[in-house]
């Protein structure tokens, strides 16, 4: 198997993993998702012009800015199958309504949403939404956004050990900081253009991934699956709000 023809099948995981996008078979053997990890950001492209299409699609047929924002959101929870969606607030339940790290991830792990993970759903989509009808995003603001909050979401995988023995979180941890640059050039040559705005839109990205960090690593010890998404999802979110700005 040459070089080229590995990276892509990881980046083909990856994609897998974080869309419903089809991506066909594989002949031999299939990379890890800790090998496909670094590809994680790269999902991101693809992800960002097809809820833009959404965005732009609706607005040119005549729907308001408001209602393709509801739109634009659907499209996205259609390509990842809410994964992200589920992750907060599976994550919102069991840090707002454990007793202890035990307790905590039990509450993740159980399919049944409550109240906390509710709220911090409606909140954060809601600001999702009226941050792009306040906004006006271009194709630029989707693919940088999009990007930089996949990146975050590697970050935490790279940088807080995982927090139980299986699970999500501790398939794709493992690997030691492999090609991490790929995804930050990525986020680069996208937030540049933009200017000082690329640059409040990394400064409320920073501090959101932080506190999803330290609050994972504080109560649970690490991160799993579902912070990791739900670092995604808040990065993303905080981006559109910076863009407000």
């Amino acid at each position: 198997m040459t070089r080229v023809t590995r990276y892509w099948n990881e980046f083909r995981i990856a994609m897998m993993l974080l869309t419903r996008l089809p991506m066909g078979g594989f002949s031999g053997q299939v990379p890890s998702l800790s090998q496909a990890r670094w590809a994680y950001p790269l999902v991101g492209l693809p992800i960002g012009l097809i809820v833009w299409a959404v965005w732009a699609g609706a607005g040119a047929i005549g729907f308001s800015p408001l209602l393709s924002g509801f739109l634009a959101l659907a499209g996205l929870t259609f390509l990842t199958g809410g994964l992200h969606q589920d992750g907060l607030a599976d994550l919102a339940d069991g840090l707002g309504g454990g007793r202890d790290r035990d307790h905590c991830l039990e509450i993740m792990r159980d399919s049944r949403i409550g109240s906390y993970g509710v709220v911090a759903l409606v909140m954060a989509l809601g600001i999702w939404v009226f941050a792009l009808f306040e906004s006006r995003p271009g194709l630029t603001e989707f693919l940088a956004i999009s990007v930089a909050s996949r990146f975050a979401m590697l970050m935490v995988l790279e940088f807080l050990p995982p927090a139980r023995s299986d699970g999500l979180g501790q398939s794709a941890a493992t690997g030691g900081y492999r090609m991490i640059w790929v995804g930050f050039a990525a986020m680069i040559a996208l937030l540049l253009p933009l200017g000082s705005t690329g640059l409040i839109i990394a400064l409320a990205m920073v501090p959101t991934t932080s506190l999803v960090a330290w609050r994972a690593w504080k109560r649970i010890g690490g991160q799993t699956g579902d912070v990791c998404g739900a670092t995604q999802l808040l990065a993303e979110t905080a981006g559109w709000m910076a863009l407000t700005l």
